[in-house]
C-alpha cells in the first residue's frame, strides 16, 4: 500500500509499505478515505518531537471498514468510522473515569506518572512518535488498529460517555 512516511526531520515521502494484516482479533481493516494534517504533525516533521525510525504519519482519519477480527463486535464491514488520535482500552481506571488520555494499558512500555518528555507518557496516539506508542497513522491507504479508538460516523463510540458530549 502507499503511505506518507516520516524518515527524519524535513523528510516525508509517499512510499510503498507492507499491507497491514489483522494481527489481533480486536483489530479491523479500515480503508482510509480521509485524513488530516495537523499542526502537531509539524512537530515531528521539524524535529521538535524526536522520532528515530520511519513512521507512517497521520493521527486524525476516517474510512470504511473492510474486514474485522473475531473480537470486534461494534463494527461491521461497510461501516464508516472516524478515528480520533488517542487510543484507549476502555477498561482501566482512567478510561472508566472518562480520562482515556491517561489509559494504563494502551502504551505500557512508556506509561508513567512523571510526564517526562522521553518516557512516562500515557495514552498512545496514531502516527505520533514512538513516545506515544509508535502506532502507524492514517496517512495511508489502510489501517488495522482503528478499532482501538474508532467511533461510527453515526455517533457511536467505544467509550460511551463521549456520546453524551456529541
Amino acid at each position: 500500500m502507499k503511505a506518507a512516511v516520516f524518515h527524519h526531520p524535513d523528510k516525508i515521502s509517499f512510499d510503498t509499505v507492507a499491507d497491514p494484516i489483522l494481527e489481533k482479533d480486536t483489530y479491523l481493516l479500515l480503508k482510509v478515505t480521509s485524513t488530516a494534517i495537523c499542526g502537531s504533525d509539524l512537530h515531528i516533521y521539524d524535529g521538535f518531537f524526536p522520532q528515530g525510525k520511519d513512521l507512517i504519519m497521520g493521527h486524525e482519519f476516517m474510512g470504511i471498514v473492510e474486514d474485522t477480527g473475531r473480537g470486534v463486535s461494534k463494527f461491521r464491514k461497510g461501516d464508516r468510522i472516524v478515528v480520533p488520535f488517542p487510543i484507549a482500552c476502555g477498561q482501566c481506571y482512567f478510561c472508566q473515569h472518562h480520562l482515556p488520555t491517561a489509559c494504563e494499558h494502551s502504551n505500557s512500555e512508556n506509561y508513567g506518572s512523571e510526564g517526562d518528555i522521553l518516557k512516562g507518557k500515557g495514552d498512545p496516539m496514531f502516527g505520533y512518535t514512538d513516545l506515544y506508542g509508535g502506532y502507524s497513522g492514517g496517512q495511508a491507504e489502510y489501517d488495522t488498529k482503528s478499532s482501538l479508538a474508532a467511533g461510527r460516523v453515526i455517533v457511536i463510540d467505544p467509550l460511551n460517555y463521549r456520546l453524551e458530549k456529541a
